[in-house]
């Protein structure tokens, strides 16, 4: 994937594009606003929420422990992967020992960051999603572009579109003459899954959450589709983040109250469905979770950074971001876009690595909107500066870029009186050439010439001030 700023700008010539996240993202924030205007406690439910995950990873690996026992006394095997391979490994082997060679997910953004379905197309499985979003995006062999609604960049036109054309060779075809009525859409995209759904042997779910104490799963989602996969299949294996982890059920309480109201603006979401092991003749009768790391302890061992980790995956910071409203999540290059995904990619995978994840720090406004969008208090424009200084050490040594050398000149020129005088009196001549009015009514510069046009290309110069401060002081002789 290109660097953020190449992508960014590629996304934005596309109109269709931002009309269609624009409307999208607006219409939630607005759900969202008034079902959060109903609780008047919900500064301190979001207080409560940091704590308890905050207290949670000071003590994760009780936690994990816990968990992992009482999944096992209820009848779960319990695997551990360190990485995606591991995790991808695991799945592979469990399909190739049922015999099967098609599984149903529910949305799980642990698979799609190992990269689940690739890794069980070399071993001959399909995997077929089974959230309308992710049917969307797979038939139309796309990126999700939101952690909620995967495919909010297709408009109702575009659907029809995809599920004509590609739904006769994934199974069962589009009904004739389909129109982009949302409910025949819908109705399309349950009757080609019932038929998977029915077939199915095997299920590949995520988890929202996984109480400790109890050793239970729990998923929340608006369709029904995963209470579907997560009975009907004789096995089920659910990979899930090790900081998916909550003590108990009183701890969880809190979360399922803020995530719907974060997430879809809804008070309570339809379907909420938690499973503890296996039951003789009941739902599934072979349980596998895999309690996945992927660089969650990388995070965690980030004394700033570990805060990420509190994400309950809501999407109420993509929903407010400015960036993200423009840009789309393709741009982030990552299944986590948007603000947290602009944190959490780089705590996961590191600094340093590749390009394109040193550059997501930098997309951003620092404007602060998805701080307060966060249920969970995640202080993302903190966390975006902090890596933006981890980003700047992993890249020291080389020829020195442009910001760097412009740091150095800056720094020059303030630490020595005479020098500043110097520069203040050519920025009063700089004055007379601003002659474009801003937003605001203040003067402004135009282009600077290469390299400053790498700066002034994206954003506007204001004209320096006809006077100093220090020469105003001296004139008013104070």
């Amino acid at each position: 994937m290109p660097a953020f700023p190449a992508a960014a700008r590629e996304a934005l010539a596309d109109t269709q594009l931002r009309r269609n996240l624009a409307h999208a993202t607006g219409t939630i924030r607005g759900k969202r606003a008034a079902v959060v205007a109903e609780v008047a406690e919900w500064e301190e439910l979001r207080l409560a929420g940091a704590a308890i995950k905050d207290n949670t990873l000071r003590r994760l690996d009780e936690h994990l422990l816990t968990l992992e026992a009482a999944l096992r006394a209820r009848g779960a095997t319990v695997h551990w992967a360190r990485d995606a391979r591991e995790a991808c490994d695991v799945v592979a082997r469990i399909a190739r020992e049922h015999g099967v060679d098609e599984v149903v997910k529910v949305k799980s953004m642990a698979t799609q960051e190992i990269g689940l379905n690739e890794a069980l197309a070399e071993h001959g499985v399909t995997a077929w999603e089974t959230d309308l979003a992710e049917l969307i995006v797979q038939l139309g062999d796309d990126l999700p572009s939101h952690i909620l609604v995967p495919a909010i960049h297709r408009n109702r036109a575009e659907i029809r579109e995809i599920f004509r054309r590609e739904m006769a060779t994934a199974g069962r075809p589009a009904p004739e003459g389909l129109t982009d009525d949302p409910a025949e859409l819908a109705g399309a995209a349950r009757l080609h899954l019932r038929e998977k759904f029915l077939r199915a042997k095997m299920a590949v779910s995520g988890a929202n959450f996984a109480v400790a104490e109890s050793g239970t799963l729990v998923v929340v989602e608006s369709e029904g589709n995963g209470r579907m996969c997560l009975t009907l299949p004789e096995v089920l294996v659910s990979v899930v983040g090790i900081e998916k982890v909550v003590p108990t059920w009183s701890d969880l309480d809190v979360f399922l109250q803020l995530l719907p109201r974060s997430s879809t603006g809804e008070r309570m979401n339809p379907y909420t469905s938690t499973w503890s092991g296996t039951t003789p003749g009941d739902g599934p009768q072979e349980m596998h979770v895999v309690l996945l790391d992927n660089g969650r302890t990388r995070a965690l061992a980030d004394e700033i950074g570990r805060q990420a980790l509190r994400c309950i995956r809501c999407s109420a910071c993509l929903n407010v971001c400015p960036v993200y409203e423009r840009t789309g999540g393709h741009a982030y290059g990552s299944v986590y876009p948007g603000p947290i995904g602009a944190i959490l990619n780089p705590l996961l995978k590191g600094v340093g690595v590749d390009e394109q994840t040193d550059s997501l720090p930098y997309a951003s406004s620092l404007c602060g909107a998805c701080f307060e969008a966060c249920p969970v208090r995640i202080d993302i424009p903190e966390v975006l500066v902090h890596l933006r200084s981890r980003v700047v050490d992993a890249q020291r040594g080389g020829p020195p870029k442009p910001e760097a050398v412009a740091m150095k000149a800056a720094s020059w020129v303030l630490s020595d009186a005479r020098r500043l005088g110097l520069a203040e009196r050519g920025l009063s001549l700089a004055h007379r050439f601003g002659r474009r009015v801003l937003p605001g009514g203040r003067r402004g510069l135009s282009r600077l010439p290469w390299p400053g046009s790498l700066w002034t290309n994206a954003r506007d110069l204001p004209a320096p001030p006809r006077e100093s401060f220090r020469a105003w002081w001296r004139r008013e002789k104070r």
